[in-house]
C-alpha cells in the first residue's frame, strides 16, 4: 500500500507563521505580548530538550518567555510557591511545568494548583473536565495536535474505530476525549489489556504513546489503518545514537494509508499546540 506521510514539521510552521504575524500585529496595536512561564526541576535529559525547544519557539514568534531551571532537590513547597507567585503575576499568561518531576514531587498536586486560565499544558481537572463536556478551553497539546495534523491533511476520522495504546493522563486520556469529540468510536488500552493485538488489528486509527522503541509491527495493522506514533525514544544502532518512535515504521508503513514519521511528525506539533494555547490564554487575560 503506498503511505503518505503526516509531515508535522510543515504543518507546524503554518502555525507558527500564523501565531508570528497576530503577535506582531498585536505589538503595532499595542496589545499585550502572549508570554509564557517554564519550569524544569532536574536535568532530565528529555526534559531539558523539550524546554529548549519551547523556549525556542517562543523567541520565533515574538512570545515574552521566563525560564526557571531548579534543583532536584527542591521540596514540593517551595515548587508550590513558585505557581502561586505565577498564578499572582499578572504579567503572565501561561505556565509550564515540564514532565516528568523528581518522585519526591507529587505531579498531580503541582498540575492542580496551575491556575486553570493559565494552565497552557491543559492539565488541569477544570480543563480536562470541560473537554469531557465537549467545551474545551485550553486541551492538553500533543492530543490537540494530533487532531491539527489530521485536520491539516483533510483526513475524515468521523466513525472510525481509534485505538489508542497508552493511558497517560498527558496523551491516552485526554486523547480518548478529543477522539470522542471527534466523532470516533474510541478504545483506550494499557498495559493490563488483554490480546492487545486482537483491538490494534481491528483499529482504522491507531494512537501509540507508551515510550517503548518499534514496539508496533507492521503485522499488528491492518490494511489502509492511519498510524499516529507519538513515541520518542533514543536507541544505539551502529555506535549511533538515533531516535525512533513507538512504531516501527519500516513494516508499520507497508500497511498504513497515512503515517507520522519519528522524528518530524507529532513532536512539532506539540510545541505548535503550546503556542496556540499561550495565545488562547493571552486572548482571555482579564483585566
Amino acid at each position: 500500500m503506498k503511505k503518505k506521510i503526516l509531515n508535522g514539521i510543515q504543518t507546524a510552521q503554518k502555525i507558527t507563521n500564523k501565531i508570528k504575524k497576530i503577535v506582531k500585529k498585536r505589538k503595532k496595536n499595542k496589545k499585550k505580548v502572549p508570554s509564557l512561564a517554564m519550569i524544569i526541576v532536574g536535568n532530565h535529559p528529555a526534559s531539558l530538550t523539550y524546554v529548549f525547544k519551547k523556549r525556542e519557539a517562543c523567541n520565533i514568534v515574538g512570545f515574552f518567555s521566563v525560564y526557571w531551571h531548579l534543583s532536584k532537590h527542591i521540596k514540593e513547597t517551595e515548587l508550590l510557591n513558585l505557581i502561586h507567585q505565577l498564578n499572582q503575576n499578572t504579567c503572565i499568561d501561561g505556565i509550564l511545568v515540564q514532565l516528568p518531576l523528581p518522585i519526591n514531587i507529587n505531579c498531580i498536586k503541582i498540575a492542580n494548583s496551575i491556575d486553570p486560565q493559565k494552565d497552557v499544558d491543559g492539565f488541569h481537572p477544570y480543563n480536562i473536565g470541560s473537554l469531557y463536556q465537549c467545551n474545551p478551553a485550553l486541551r492538553a497539546c500533543t492530543p490537540k495536535g494530533i487532531i491539527t495534523l489530521l485536520n491539516e491533511y483533510k483526513i475524515n476520522i468521523y466513525g472510525l474505530h481509534a485505538v489508542i495504546i497508552g493511558s497517560s493522563n498527558i496523551v491516552g486520556k485526554p486523547m480518548y476525549l478529543e477522539l470522542l469529540q471527534a466523532g470516533c468510536t474510541p478504545t483506550l488500552t494499557n498495559k493490563l489489556t488483554i490480546n492487545l493485538k486482537k483491538y490494534v488489528q481491528q483499529a482504522d486509527l491507531i494512537i501509540i504513546a507508551i515510550g517503548q522503541p518499534n514496539f508496533l509491527y507492521g503485522d499488528w495493522i491492518k490494511d489502509g489503518a492511519i498510524v499516529i506514533d507519538v513515541g520518542i525514544n533514543y536507541i544505539y544502532k551502529n555506535k549511533k545514537k538515533i531516535i525512533v518512535g513507538d512504531v516501527h515504521f519500516e513494516s508499520a508503513s507497508l500497511k498504513a494509508s497515512y503515517i507520522t514519521p519519528v522524528p518530524g511528525g507529532i513532536g512539532p506539533m506539540t510545541v505548535a499546540s503550546l503556542l496556540q494555547n499561550t495565545l488562547q490564554a493571552c486572548k482571555n487575560y482579564k483585566k
